[in-house]
């Protein structure tokens, strides 16, 4: 059943229904009743415009990228510009990271799970969402929640009560096999990939929500990426990984250019990494020279963090003194940094130079 919305421009309830009616912005979602009211949100320019921030040329889809003042009218060609000008409204709610990558066996629940207790042990309140029908976010931790990700997403549950404490500022919201069947909700839905970001609306509460992504282009996983705003991608130290880098950044690119939802690359973390593996070292180097400061210090293999799972604990718990743990603590440290400064500089805009680049 349809949830009812008022239109941005008439103020009339109605039952959204097309994809036209919800429109995503920095400032939130706008909602039309009909074409009509879209257009008139337009004002009527449809009309090649040069963006005021980056001056790229583009044609007005969306009502969010015009913006009237007493200077005149301004265009933005991406939220990310509009973001950008000088008087864009502060950034709302929590740090949104997606930890995603194509391919199987990198490491991203691992990754995930440290990463937000690393997080949430520097004081800040953590939410971690499996958005993985395996569920093994909940199995590596020792916790199994009475309602899902499933009951969020498809009956309307609040994150509130549903996620589960499991250490201080740590929160964790589990998924099962239950959640393959949101996939036949999702697809029925008008807005099908931005489900999920509707109803994280409750997740505002925290300082950051990480996402542990399914090994796959699901529904789910666009419902994911269209709720974050950047991605952290492990990249095992073996050559089809580079192959599953260069499909991520043509995803974000897809996400960004077609779903009209700018993402940005956090980090890229080589795992399982051995410097006495030849391999190994050329994976590195060649993330390096192509990422540059956006690829953080390595993961090196290490036994304890393949244990860790068994003992429900994190890796700082499990063994403080270990490889696996001096470096996820260098992983943390990085993207605790750039979610503190949110520099430009230290995320970088998924487009076709990011994609050539590999």
């Amino acid at each position: 059943m349809a949830t009812s919305r008022t239109c941005s421009v008439c103020g009339k309830g109605f039952e959204p229904r097309f994809r036209f009616q919800f429109e995503d912005g920095a400032s939130g979602t706008s909602y039309y009743c009909s074409q009509r009211c879209q257009q008139a949100r337009l004002g009527g320019e449809r009309e090649s415009v040069g963006c005021t921030v980056c001056g790229t040329p583009f044609k007005l889809e969306y009502a969010w990228q015009v913006k009237a003042g007493d200077e005149g009218k301004r265009y933005f060609c991406a939220e990310a510009c509009l973001r950008d000008a000088p008087d864009a409204p502060p950034a709302r709610g929590p740090r949104r990271i997606a930890v995603f990558n194509h391919k199987g066996g990198t490491g991203k629940t691992t990754t995930a799970i440290n990463v937000a207790a690393g997080l949430a042990e520097r004081g800040q309140r953590v939410l971690l969402v499996d958005v993985d029908p395996q569920g093994n976010v909940g199995v590596s931790l020792g916790v199994r929640g009475e309602a899902t990700l499933y009951h969020v997403l498809v009956l309307g549950r609040d994150v509130s009560e549903v996620a589960v404490p499991v250490r201080a500022n740590f929160d964790v919201l589990t998924s099962n096999e239950s959640l393959a069947a949101a996939e036949l909700y999702l697809a029925a839905r008008p807005n099908r990939d931005r489900v999920l970001r509707e109803r994280l609306l409750g997740a505002d509460g925290y300082d950051a929500v990480v996402l542990d992504c399914s090994p796959s282009l699901s529904l789910l996983n666009q419902n994911a990426l269209c709720y974050a705003d950047s991605v952290l991608i492990p990249v095992s130290c073996d050559y089809l990984a580079l192959v599953g880098v260069k499909q991520c950044v043509r995803t974000l690119r897809n996400v960004h250019e077609h779903l009209k939802h700018p993402v940005y690359i956090l980090g890229v973390v080589p795992t399982f990494y051995d410097a006495r593996h030849k391999l190994g070292r050329e994976v590195t180097e060649t993330l390096k020279a192509r990422f540059g400061e956006l690829c953080l210090p390595a993961v090196r293999a290490n036994m304890k963090l393949r244990e860790a799972p068994a003992a429900r604990q994190t890796i700082f718990e499990f063994a403080p003194d270990s490889h696996g743990a001096e470096d996820y603590a260098a992983v943390v440290s990085r993207v605790a940094s750039a979610l503190k400064d949110n520099r430009r500089s230290q995320v970088r805009a998924v487009d076709a130079r990011a994609e050539a680049a590999l």
